[in-house]
């Protein structure tokens, strides 16, 4: 590798950043305000079990929740502790960071709304037949095991700030209570958490993509995604696409650059969206299910999502092939990313205010301290 080369990718992966940093201050500033008016106190009553209305109400929950994949999963694990049923407390995890909106606004912006849509339908898809899954084949004996496990109170990353609950749910309407002042110091506090707890896996999803951009040639990845036989094509996007996420070990929003690469390199419509799911099965995350529920159950995890995650994908890529809604051109904004003044950069001037608002919020009202203490362990209750 040259220098000219590692420039070329670090170029590449800063103009991507810069392309998504308004959509993401956007997306956190509203996931921020409605984890301000949603409580985490009465999840685990209301997902008392695995009929539809509480996987309903999980996927609802877990939409209005972090779209960190390490607090979903924790806050999941914090939920089972609580009560709430096992299958449940996994479609809350799996809608956290799937069913967001900075999640949709990336997909917007780096893909297009096809690949947005196919998210929204495919997310539900996929805890449907990871519930299925969960009643054909999840054993009392195992889920007790798992259960005696999560109650000793291993801690994994995010644990803090799984636990924070800063919502206010008294006080006036919606708006009154979140223009109050503690209305404002939560929006702030959410805000500068999520970013806290997902910049690590955007610099790296950024990094990667804009490394396999610049040094891989398009015909490895023509090759590798079977581009030469468009219906095998088909089947093996779903599958390859979830060993890619776990391999990448980019997680969140993170993936998003990364799937845009993957897009422009040949892989399925499907395949996308596989990739995109399955970031709750990357490496780092299978070791905090092994911490939280033990091997075997870890093991199971693993085999329930990637069925799911894979079978989602395929059916996904039915629907929108037989509505010819799969985009014909291969063109997500990655292979030739560059920062010029647009609307793109007054965007990201105008909420780049709006950032440093709540960071300064943040910072005058005791943030820097929860901060510290955000990914500290919890002890077992």
């Amino acid at each position: 590798m040259t220098a000219d080369s590692f420039l070329r990718a670090l170029s590449m992966s800063l103009a991507m950043g810069w392309d998504i940093l308004w959509p993401l201050i956007l997306g956190f500033a509203l996931s921020a305000a409605v984890q301000a008016a949603v409580s985490h106190r009465e999840m685990s009553r209301l997902l008392p079990d695995d009929r539809p209305r509480s996987i309903a109400t999980a996927l609802g929950l877990g939409a209005a929740s972090s779209s960190c994949s390490y607090a979903a999963v924790a806050l999941a694990r914090s939920l089972f502790r609580k009560g709430a049923n096992f299958t449940a407390a996994m479609a809350f995890e799996m809608a956290s960071t799937n069913l967001v909106l900075e999640l949709s606004i990336i997909m917007l912006v780096f893909l297009g709304w096809q690949f947005m849509l196919a998210e929204f339908i495919g997310a539900p898809i996929m805890v449907l037949l990871l519930v299925l899954q969960f009643r054909a084949f999840l054993s009392p004996s195992l889920l007790e095991s798992a259960r005696r496990q999560a109650d000793r109170g291993v801690a994994g990353r995010m644990e803090g700030h799984a636990e924070m609950d800063m919502s206010v749910t008294e006080g006036g309407s919606l708006w009154q209570r979140l223009t109050s002042d503690k209305g404002l110091t939560a929006v702030s506090h959410y805000f500068v958490m999520d970013w806290g707890s997902v910049w690590l896996d955007i610099v790296g999803g950024l990094l990667i993509a804009g490394a396999l951009a610049a040094w891989v040639p398009q015909a490895f990845w023509q090759s590798f995604f079977l581009v030469d036989h468009p219906t095998l094509a088909k089947a093996w996007g779903p599958i390859i696409g979830p060993l890619v996420a776990v391999l990448s070990f980019v997680c969140s929003v993170g993936n998003i650059p990364l799937a845009a690469v993957l897009w422009n390199g040949g892989i399925s419509f499907g395949g996308v969206i596989a990739f995109i799911l399955a970031d709750l099965i990357v490496i780092p995350v299978l070791n905090i299910y092994r911490k939280y529920y033990g091997l075997k159950m870890a093991g199971f995890l693993f085999a329930t999502f990637y069925a799911a995650m894979a079978g989602a994908a395929l059916m996904v890529e039915a629907i929108f092939g037989a509505l010819a809604l799969v985009p014909a051109q291969r063109n997500a904004r990655v292979v030739e990313a560059s920062i010029s003044w647009n609307y793109t950069t007054w965007l990201n001037i105008a909420f780049l205010g709006l950032g440093a608002l709540l960071v300064w919020r943040f910072l005058r009202t005791g943030g820097p301290a929860m901060l510290r203490m955000m990914n500290r362990p919890q002890h077992a209750s």
